[in-house]
């Protein structure tokens, strides 16, 4: 199988999460920009991923979807670069915040911003996968605090997933501006990777608006 590393995105897109973990594994891929619309619902994008939405990632002839599992897909296929888990209790950690975020936690914050408030959401807690949205961000709170990272004492690829999250949560509103969320994302948008990430994707945009 080929080895290219092939990443549909768009710069305005939770792709920047996929670009951020790719710039800290500094692996060779290639970069395809997908305009919303039709370009993301043409037969051949959709004979790759049938939501017809980015990101998307293939590797060779393998097909990855869901910024999540392509995250965590990287961390175990380029695993010399350290960003999985090195033994069980990160192991637990990680899997179990990754899958947080990328379950209650987003489903609490998209639906906070479109619906607002859930009227009567403590009645409907056993319908809604997060409970509510304040339970949900104290117990992300109680993760952030009890270790500089989400799976302990070492950066992992669920710090990029989450921090992502978070940093995109604090510039747009939808997540509230508590100082350890402010703290643990000021930490990570220092790395280097997430820079270069966050530059590439200014660029792609800055060239978008000038065609």
């Amino acid at each position: 199988m080929a080895n290219e590393i092939t990443f549909y995105t768009n710069p305005q897109s939770r792709g920047g999460i996929v670009r951020w973990m790719l710039e800290e594994l500094d692996i060779p891929y290639q970069t395809q920009v997908l305009e919303y619309g039709e370009p993301m619902k043409t037969p051949e994008y959709l004979a790759i991923n049938p939501m017809g939405k980015v990101p998307t990632l293939t590797h060779g002839d393998r097909v990855i979807t869901e910024s999540a599992a392509i995250c965590v897909y990287l961390a175990d296929v380029f695993s010399d670069a350290g960003l999985g888990p090195n033994n069980d209790d990160e192991r637990a950690r990680y899997y179990r915040w990754m899958f947080f975020a990328a379950g209650p936690m987003e489903s609490a914050v998209v639906n906070k911003k479109i619906f607002g408030e859930l009227a009567g959401e403590d009645k409907h807690q056993g319908v809604l996968g997060y409970g509510n949205y304040q339970l949900t961000l104290d117990a992300l709170s109680g993760a952030i605090m009890s270790s500089p990272y989400i799976a302990g004492e070492r950066f992992t690829a669920a710090d990029v997933y989450i921090g992502a999250q978070l940093g995109w949560g604090l510039q747009f509103g939808t997540i509230e501006k508590r100082g350890e969320y402010q703290e643990y994302f000021g930490r990570l948008s220092q790395r280097e990777a997430f820079q270069r990430a966050e530059a590439l994707d200014e660029a792609l945009q800055k060239e978008a608006s000038e065609t």
